[in-house]
């Protein structure tokens, strides 16, 4: 991403002035490089990869690191019971059949990374929950432990596994069956020199972060690890330095994506300190920055904001995370590369996407959200995006999954009933935006962001501008969205346009007689109120994916209007009564 020259940032971190974000284009994977892709994972059956893998059993682990976060309780307690539960898809632990399997990505994806050990260690005693633990470890053996296959042995589930398996030895490594204890030992051998020789070519962003931390892992934790450690530090450092910006956003732009490479580093600097060593200096440097860009896309009901397929989690859930990084820092104000501005004043934030869409080669489930913004007042939520694509229970049809990616799920403008970037038929993000141009100025009186995209320029001929100002005191956020001239294209007769407020479910709305305005009732009392001019107004329904994946219910307002060949604009205002 390149900038113009921009103003010297003032006292407050804000760097004023205008900036050109740019980036690489939405293309997905060539087709060379999926012929690439698709070979490496065959490569992984040959016999020269099975050489690779050959080494020293270890017989034991050196030591054991802690797991520092908390797993979740619903899935501990249906594990006790002798079920698998992973949003809302459940199967018998019996029953898996896991050389087979026929259950959902997401459901294998948390299976194979044996991150449910987590779960299970937070709802029982050592006593109670190996017997669970080893019978899952045996199933996976038996299917997966010499049998090199994908998903099971995907380099980021390798690096997630390692880090899980050297955190909770205890459930999986108590048996006193000796064959059963060299079987996983081995197997954590194989998955550690199948990382050194995967790891860099897993895609960049969390992924790439999580198999190299599975390599420095391994290194610490397997005797005689220390040559392993050198080179997993160096191959972290890459994939840190590739995948985070400098700002601490991740590359996938995903607040939970971000959320989970911070976990992640945290796990890796717990087992450092089981070995009583210091994590490299860049790992405890990018969880500081990171752990900014994170509160910086919070509300002020202390959770995230959803952006790129994302959803909410527990307030305290996020804030034991944040306090186990040991990061004391404040929010993220501009995040000039990862891509979010954050405007607060008073109890009220606005949260705007500033950038272009994530890369579809690095990311496959990106979002056209470009120039969305989200609005709360105190730990009240007023205007939201669906979001929840990635996050959504097994129940939920695809449809509705991929609806929620489109621009039309976000709280922002759309031309022609097309999305401002396509969102291709295999997932894949297409063209569209590729820049977005950025003004910020800070005053005693506002805060206030201009931004424009282009993601409509090549189709329709228009370019998409939306301001944002809001007052110091936080009672008033003005909005002004336009369509101006650009480019070659030019559409005969009009383009209709849209632009959506999705609110939140806790926001009561009612239409004034005049037809131009609504009332906002917020849980506690607080009213706001909001009025448009250049557009008809509508209250229609709409939906919002809550913590737990469930789509909720709710309303949006919604403003259309026609846009002749010379542009439109509409402004509008959000306004705090009381």
């Amino acid at each position: 991403m390149n900038d113009l020259p921009s103003i010297d940032a003032g006292a407050d971190g804000i760097e004023q002035g205008k900036r050109l974000i740019r980036q690489g284009g939405g293309e997905g994977l060539s087709l060379s490089d999926r012929i690439a892709e698709r070979l490496q994972r065959l490569a992984w059956r040959t016999p020269l990869h099975h050489l690779r893998l050959r080494g020293r059993h270890p017989l034991k682990l050196i030591t054991v690191a802690d797991d520092p976060f908390f797993g979740d309780v619903e899935r501990g307690q249906a594990l006790l019971e002798g079920m698998f539960s992973v949003r809302g898809e459940t199967r018998n632990l019996h029953d898996l059949a896991l050389a087979r399997a026929s259950f959902s990505r997401a459901f294998g994806e948390h299976l194979h990374s044996f991150a449910w050990l987590r779960d299970l260690s937070s709802v029982t005693t050592r006593a109670h929950g190996a017997p669970i633990a080893e019978a899952l470890m045996r199933q996976w053996i038996e299917a997966h432990g010499a049998q090199v296959s994908d998903p099971a042995w995907r380099a980021d589930l390798w690096g997630r596994r390692i880090l899980f398996w050297v955190a909770h030895a205890p459930l999986i490594l108590s048996s006193t069956d000796l064959v059963y204890r060299s079987n996983v030992l081995h197997a954590l051998a194989r998955g550690a020199r199948h990382l050194e020789a995967t790891a860099d070519k897993t895609p960049l962003g969390t992924a790439r972060i999580a198999a190299w931390c599975g390599v420095v892992a391994a290194g610490l934790m397997i005797p005689g690890g220390d040559p392993r450690v050198a080179i997993g530090e160096a191959g972290l450092a890459r994939a840190l330095q590739q995948s985070v910006f400098g700002d601490g956003g991740i590359v996938g732009r995903a607040p939970d994506g971000l959320l989970d490479a911070i976990m992640l580093l945290t796990m890796l600097r717990s087992t450092y300190s089981a070995r009583r060593k210091d994590a490299p200096e860049i790992v405890g440097a990018t969880l500081t920055r990171m752990v900014a860009a994170l509160l910086g896309v919070c509300h002020g009901d202390r959770t995230l904001s959803s952006w790129q397929g994302g959803a909410p989690i527990h307030p305290d859930a996020l804030a034991d995370i944040i306090a186990a990084t040991g990061v004391r820092t404040r929010p993220l104000r501009q995040s000039r590369e990862w891509g979010y501005q954050r405007l607060s004043a008073g109890s009220t934030i606005a949260i705007l996407d500033a950038a272009p869409p994530p890369l579809a080669r690095i990311v496959d489930t990106g979002c056209a959200s470009t120039l969305a913004f989200e609005l709360s007042d105190g730990a009240n939520r007023i205007v939201v995006n669906c979001g929840g694509a990635r996050r959504l229970i097994a129940s939920v049809p695809d449809m509705l999954a991929e609806g929620l990616r489109t621009t039309a799920a976000h709280s922002t403008l759309t031309l022609g009933d097309s999305n401002s970037t396509a969102i291709l038929p295999d997932g894949t993000l297409g063209k569209g935006v590729t820049e977005v141009e950025l003004n910020r100025t800070e005053t005693d009186e506002s805060s206030r962001i201009e931004a424009s995209h282009d993601g409509y320029v090549r189709r329709l001929g228009l370019s998409h501008r939306r301001q944002l100002v809001l007052a110091a005191g936080g009672r008033d956020l003005r909005g002004e969205d336009a369509l101006l001239p650009a480019g070659r294209a030019r559409k005969r007769g009009g383009s209709g346009f849209t632009i959506r407020f999705h609110l939140s479910p806790d926001v009561e709305v009612a239409a004034t007689s005049d037809g131009q305005a609504a009332i906002l009732r917020l849980p506690g009392g607080a009213l706001w109120q909001f009025r448009a001019r250049g557009a008809a107004l509508a209250i229609e329904d709409s939906v919002w994916v809550n913590a737990h994946g469930r789509p909720v219910s709710t309303e949006q307002l919604v403003l259309t209007g026609e846009a002749p060949a010379g542009g439109a604009t509409v402004s509008w205002l959000f306004h705090k009564a009381r």
